[in-house]
């Protein structure tokens, strides 16, 4: 089974570049005084192809999925916090339920893969609010141990990506903000960045869920042994599915879909930002469509920033995962926007704009 991937049109308009460009510029302050500020309302006008642009309906999905690998003891937690998490998620206690609560951001936890059954007694209808269970055929446990075989089979990773692809054509809304759940999965988007930009693994391997630095150099050496095991993996898909998770994997098909629709795609930290490094192996133009919450704490997402040219809005230390930069991210969002549609020109203002010949003195 091989996967469908959306065409991906190039976005860029050089007439509505210089359409947003000469709104920011004459808006009342000096020109580029807001400084990244406006660079971020350019990238989303694009996306959403308007100089007055609104978004609507923000999603934050939580990707969920666990990971074989754990047996080797990659990870400070048990992968029993995985389900356990996702049941946080659910009651609204975790950092990202408050989070997307604060913002009036729609949560939804997508459970790709996890070592439980949470519609275990649910009776009416199946269904529990802000979960979607989406687990891959064989999934029932999470990926296989890719220390020992790949961590899932080529239609696994193939189907991972179609529920993603099919999950973003059901939410409403013009923005996507991706968050992640998975007990093992800073080892899997590592052992991705290592393949794909040809890095060692040294460099991609941080402390995860809190390893101190004798179980960081355990873990990294497990990755070593993982890209050993694969070294014929190098194809995108065939690293996804050889040394990936269902909730990464699951993503790409998110990001992939969410970038044909021309929605504004926020990611969050180290675990989405690799989902993002397999889409844009796959299509090149999904960054175009992105926007990076913030710099995680991580030790690997600094080089995936570079790895892909981008430049993160925030840098506050953050390693947790769950969409919570992307949360935190959102407001600066909603302002670049407001910036382009509310703020008052030279012209509608009555202001005087910069002399054109300065006095010199």
């Amino acid at each position: 089974m091989s996967p469908t991937l959306p065409h991906l049109a190039d976005i860029h308009d050089a007439a509505l570049t210089q359409t947003l460009q000469l709104t920011l510029d004459h808006k009342t302050k000096p020109q580029g005084s807001l400084g990244r500020l406006e660079d971020l309302a350019m990238t989303i006008g694009q996306v959403l192809g308007t100089v007055r642009p609104v978004l609507d309906q923000p999603q934050m999905v939580v990707f969920a999925g666990d990971h074989g690998l754990t047996a080797r003891g990659i990870s400070a937690f048990p992968s029993d916090v995985t389900w356990q998490m996702v049941e946080n998620f659910l009651a609204g206690g975790a950092a990202v339920s408050v989070l997307a609560r604060q913002n009036g951001i729609a949560l939804t936890v997508v459970d790709c893969g996890v070592k439980h059954d949470f519609l275990s007694g649910v009776w009416s209808g199946g269904r529990r609010p802000g979960l979607q269970v989406r687990k891959v055929a064989g999934a029932e446990h999470g990926t296989a141990d890719s220390s020992a075989g790949p961590a899932m089979s080529q239609d696994q990773c193939a189907a991972a990506l179609e529920q993603g692809k099919e999950l973003v054509r059901g939410l409403p809304g013009n923005v996507l903000l991706l968050g992640e759940m998975g007990i093992g999965n800073t080892s899997a988007a590592s052992l991705i960045l290592s393949r794909l930009a040809g890095l060692d693994i040294a460099l991609c391997t941080g402390a995860g869920t809190g390893l101190d630095a004798p179980a960081v150099q355990r873990k990294t050496e497990v990755l070593r042994e993982v890209l050993q095991r694969h070294a014929d993996a190098k194809a995108p898909l065939d690293v996804l599915a050889a040394m990936g998770g269902f909730e990464i994997a699951t993503m790409v098909g998110a990001v992939l879909q969410a970038a044909s629709e021309r929605r504004v795609i926020v990611v969050d930290g180290f675990i989405a930002s690799s989902a993002v490094v397999v889409a844009h192996a796959l299509q090149p133009l999904v960054l175009q469509r992105c926007v990076f919450a913030h710099r995680s704490g991580e030790r690997g997402h600094e080089f995936m920033l570079q790895h892909l040219g981008a430049q993160a809005l925030l840098d506050l230390g953050l390693r947790l995962g769950e969409g919570s930069g992307a949360a935190l991210a959102w407001p600066l969002l909603q302002s670049a926007c407001t910036i382009l549609r509310d703020m008052a020109s030279f012209a509608q203002a009555g202001v005087s704009e910069k002399s054109a010949d300065p006095v010199k003195v």
